[in-house]
């Protein structure tokens, strides 16, 4: 996938495409949806096929005092926009001076000039241009005078259509099973490895400890049952801590993760420091509680290291017994 940064990258001579417009945060399966149809036309008319997306999130600059928390980083979000098969992807620099333009001069601008779109891909729910004007009738209006074809894409969903708010609202319960099933994979966050207090390993639960910077959302406080990702590569079982280990009367609120059954000769090498990792979120355990006594703690450590080994164990079993899944 060819990554355009602003409208000044963009080849002069790029052929026709075919083009869509999202902020495209988790790159859920509704995503997945629209994007699928765009590749799909666009290889069937032997054309371009283009996303458009924005950074920052619109919501960060129109609502700077509110704190808005992206599914994905956008390194990550644009790995998987490139994982659908696009063959392009145009980032525009999001600014109230950008947002000011009308509908008919993002058209324009974007779409016409830039793109030569000959297909335009989008929902009925499309919105665009200052103050969001811009609909699905508008675009089918501008589309007519610039002589691109718009087709329209219906939401995706069972008893609720896929969205970003949807996923937010799961995390934020700390249920990212929800969150699995309507991003289609599990939840992951990213971030490098750092020293903490070392009290994990004084346990015997040493655990590798994520950096404040952690990229992506992070879900409620909790212990999580889930996977830690090397640089290397290599996929971990773990059980994952999020929170402030009220039992220690932290403040601070961190990523961690107690990598489980590790080969014996691993155990002392183990070494993750300065590592960019990933941890992926399978389903939640319990919340984050304080604990009476270091005893009760290591016991309830104990009890969610043998909960998350059979949860990873049948998770595992279910992807192994589903057809699709094979490839």
């Amino acid at each position: 996938m060819h990554y355009w940064d602003g409208l000044a990258a963009v080849p002069q001579d790029l052929g026709p495409t075919v083009v869509t417009i999202g902020n495209f945060d988790g790159v859920h399966r509704g995503h997945r949806h629209v994007l699928d149809q765009v590749v799909a036309v666009a290889r069937s008319r032997e054309l371009t096929s283009v996303a458009i997306t924005f950074d920052p999130h619109p919501a960060v600059v129109h609502r700077p005092l509110e704190r808005h928390e992206s599914i994905t980083a956008f390194g990550e979000k644009s790995r998987l926009l490139a994982d659908t098969g696009l063959d392009g992807l145009v980032v525009l620099h999001y600014t109230l001076e950008f947002a000011q333009a009308t509908p008919e001069e993002f058209v324009r601008s974007v779409i016409v000039d830039a793109l030569h779109a000959a297909v335009v891909v989008v929902g009925h729910d499309v919105r665009f241009g200052r103050h969001n004007s811009g609909d699905f009738a508008t675009m089918q209006r501008l589309g007519a005078e610039y002589g691109f074809e718009v087709i329209a894409v219906e939401d995706f969903g069972e008893d609720r259509r896929c969205s970003s708010t949807w996923i937010r609202d799961a995390l934020r319960a700390g249920d990212v099973a929800e969150a699995a099933q309507v991003l289609g994979r599990n939840h992951q966050v990213h971030g490098e490895v750092v020293h903490g207090f070392a009290r994990g390993r004084e346990l015997g639960f040493p655990t590798a400890n994520l950096s404040d910077e952690v990229q992506g959302m992070v879900p409620a406080d909790g212990v999580y049952a889930g996977w830690l990702h090397d640089e290397s590569g290599r996929r971990w079982p773990a059980a994952v801590s999020v929170g402030s280990n009220p039992t220690f009367e932290g403040v601070a609120r961190v990523v961690e993760a107690h990598v489980i059954d590790r080969p014996q000769e691993q155990v002392e090498d183990f070494d993750l420091y300065g590592q960019q990792v990933a941890v992926e979120f399978v389903q939640r355990l319990r919340g984050m509680v304080a604990f009476e006594g270091i005893a009760k703690l290591i016991e309830q450590m104990d009890d969610d290291v043998a909960r998350t080994r059979q949860i990873l164990l049948d998770a595992e079993s279910a992807v192994s017994a589903d057809p699709a899944s094979r490839g």
